[in-house]
């Protein structure tokens, strides 16, 4: 019997496979179920075939998932090079998790329908992670993209496989089209373990047993794979899609939910992933709040955004590109009974609540409350936002440089989708608000990062999105591309200026744009850790360039890494500690006015050679030896970044180590580099 696994805390992502081959419903059940039982340790995110074949993933992906669906398609993306990296990965201690077509795509060989022209399906498979065949239907009836053949199949649960959680003895699971394991006892002196079989009679011969969900352990990592559908929850299925029959399994799927919950969870436990001991209830978006430092900006915001309004008798509607707004003023007017509706976890959230299936947050209309003095902390209890606007005048008053703008007025929401999209994606918005304006939350429910990366945002992070107007004239002296590279300092000289005692904290920069701390878990080893991601998206608009500067900080929360409160307390001195703690508001008000400086100093000289030794101050590349993938492998020195354009210099090394003269300039949007493996990859 195998026991749990523990799985590296750098593995932050989990990965929900959505391209060819995938059913969009497939998919969106694994995103709804594992992010309510992996929530707040993992972000659970759709990936495509491209990105599983040419992104670097690898070493921070905690569990791949391959949902239902065709599984011809999967071969067909998946063959060859993905598949030689999903096996990598597994053997390297990842994990892997199949459902349905994801579970005999998981299979040594694939045996579906047979003799049935239609449906027929045959053939070898790459993984092999069971190592023999996966045979299905299971059961008859099965119609693609039909409820036809659904049905509400019962499967008894091997107990004494599990050493942890709560484990039912037998419960009803969604089946649609899935296979059986045949013979998965016999291959137990190859590691496989049986953890639930099918107890009812099956229309395929199964071999000894009738294995519908097995584990094996593969080098390093391990799999699980099943044959029906324990990542679907009933309440995200709907009756009308079928007969009094479907509806009939529907009932009986509710019925046994929690029963389907506790299976799942031991069997992510039994993989090695830290599984939420509650499950998360999907968050009502909250109320957002726009204030000013001085009510007269709110004003300015207010009257350029009338422009796009709509009104009727009672309600003043912004419908932008991707959100829906619902404007309402906080005057003197304003109601107990207004107040009420606002205060967190009130399930209004315009004009339709939410149950706790799967819920599509773009059609939810957002509640935006103009506020001509500043909220309350009643209704908004973990934002203060006199803290805030009190802590950003006291750094303004202190700064060498003329900062206003950045952080003088925020929108801000206790649960919202994600700041970046909020600003980004409604345009009519974004362009109706002054450089400096920034969004900021206490909890991202659709968080977006680089790549196939999101960050991870529970409470206790720090998540804001500042917007960037940069005129079009300073192009040529202040490329925009170094924005990011601003972004960076600013959190990173920002925390080193938070307070007194902060000042040799061991943070740094990684290239391009994410912020990284020394492992206050084991400072011996020298290992550092991404405490903050930065993503920015960048638009042209007349005649300047609107950029949304998204940050995230990991500063009083532990997962899914480590915190900034950890490197405090570990690398500050008793004193700094308990005279200065990390405070949300504080911290904001100062990665802003860092910002700002930084950004004024850079229109004036651009990325001047103080500029560049002020980046090298707290860069951690500097002289690092790495290889170049698209060089053939090619060992190179980092020598630092250009001053024109910020792409990275690695000079190439010879006999010896010694430089050859040959030197590559690479840019950041096309490459990522892992400096924690020494690898530098092109991104295609």
């Amino acid at each position: 019997m195998s026991t749990g696994r523990a799985i590296s805390s750098g593995r932050v992502n989990v990965l929900v496979y959505s391209g060819h081959g995938s059913t969009v419903e497939s998919v969106r059940h694994c995103l709804y179920t594992l992010r309510r039982l992996l929530a707040p340790n993992y972000a659970v995110i759709p990936v495509t075939a491209d990105m599983l074949i040419k992104e670097p993933w690898q070493s921070t992906c905690a569990m791949l998932v391959m949902p239902g669906g065709a599984d011809l398609g999967y071969c067909q993306s998946l063959n060859g090079a993905g598949n030689r990296r999903v096996s990598q990965f597994v053997y390297n201690g990842g994990t892997y998790l199949g459902f349905c077509a994801g579970g005999y795509y998981g299979s040594k060989r694939c045996e579906f329908e047979v003799g049935n022209q239609k449906l027929q399906v045959i053939g070898e498979r790459e993984l092999a992670f069971f190592p023999g065949i996966c045979r299905g239907c299971a059961f008859e009836g099965f119609v693609y993209h039909s409820e036809a053949g659904a049905r509400a199949a019962e499967v008894r649960v091997s107990k004494s496989v599990f050493v942890e959680g709560r484990v039912p003895e037998r419960f009803h699971c969604y089946y649609n089209g899935g296979g059986v394991f045949v013979d998965a006892e016999s291959y137990a002196d190859q590691g496989v373990e049986v953890l639930a079989s099918y107890t009812e009679e099956l229309s395929v011969d199964s071999g000894k047993g009738a294995a519908a969900v097995v584990y094996r352990k593969v080098g390093e990592g391990a799999v699980i794979l099943t044959g029906p559908h324990p990542e679907f929850a009933a309440i995200n299925l709907d009756k009308s899609a079928g007969g009094p029959e479907y509806a009939k399994v529907i009932d009986q799927l509710a019925a046994d939910d929690t029963a389907r919950t506790d299976f799942l969870k031991a069997c992510l436990t039994k993989l090695g992933l830290q599984v939420s001991q509650e499950t998360t209830t999907v968050p009502s978006l909250s109320c957002l709040h726009l204030s000013s430092v001085e009510p007269e900006y709110t004003q300015a915001i207010v009257s350029s955004l009338e422009e796009i309004m709509t009104k009727d008798e009672r309600k003043e509607i912004l419908k932008d590109d991707n959100d829906t707004f619902e404007i309402e003023r906080a005057d003197k007017t304003y109601q107990m009974d207004d107040l009420k509706d606002a205060l967190p976890g009130d399930e209004k959230t315009g004009e339709k609540a939410i149950d706790d299936g799967i819920v599509d947050y773009n059609t939810i209309i957002k509640r935006l409350l103009i506020h001509t003095e500043l909220p309350s902390s009643k209704l908004t209890p973990y934002f203060n936002h006199h803290a805030f606007y009190a802590n950003l005048r006291h750094y303004q008053s202190m700064s060498k440089e003329a900062v206003v703008d950045f952080g003088r007025s925020i929108m801000y929401g206790e649960v919202v989708t994600s700041t970046n999209t909020m600003l980004e994606k409604n345009t009519r918005l974004l362009r109706r608000l002054p450089t400096g304006f920034t969004m900021t939350a206490t909890v991202q429910v659709a968080g977006r990062g680089r790549g196939s990366n999101v960050w991870v945002s529970p409470a206790g992070a720090l998540i804001f999105s500042t917007m960037v107007r940069h005129p079009m004239e300073k192009m040529q002296s202040a490329p925009i591309v170094f924005i990011q590279y601003l972004a960076a300092m600013a959190v990173v000289k920002g925390i080193k200026t938070y307070d007194k005692g902060y000042e040799e904290l061991p943070i740094k920069m990684k290239w391009p744009n994410d912020v990284y701390a020394m492992d206050p878990s084991d400072p011996e080893k020298r290992k550092y850790t991404k405490i903050s991601g930065i993503l920015v998206n960048s638009h042209y608009s007349s005649e300047e360039y609107v950029s949304v500067v998204g940050i995230g900080i990991n500063a009083t929360n532990t997962s899914p890494t480590t915190s900034l409160n950890a490197v405090v307390e570990k690398f500050a001195s008793r004193a700094t500690v308990k005279s200065s703690p990390i405070i949300l508001e504080k911290l904001l008000a100062r990665v802003l006015t860092v910002f700002e400086e930084l950004y004024i100093r850079f229109l004036r000289t651009g990325f001047d050679k103080q500029f560049e030794d002020m980046y090298y101050e707290d860069w951690l590349h500097m002289h690092q030896i790495v290889t170049l993938e698209e060089e053939g492998g090619a060992r190179a020195r980092i020598k630092g970044i250009t001053r024109d354009y910020g792409l990275l210099l690695a000079e190439e090394l010879g006999w010896d180590d010694r430089p050859t003269g040959k030197v590559w300039q690479l840019q950041s949007d096309s490459n990522s580099f892992d400096f924690l493996r020494g690898l530098l990859k092109r991104k295609i």
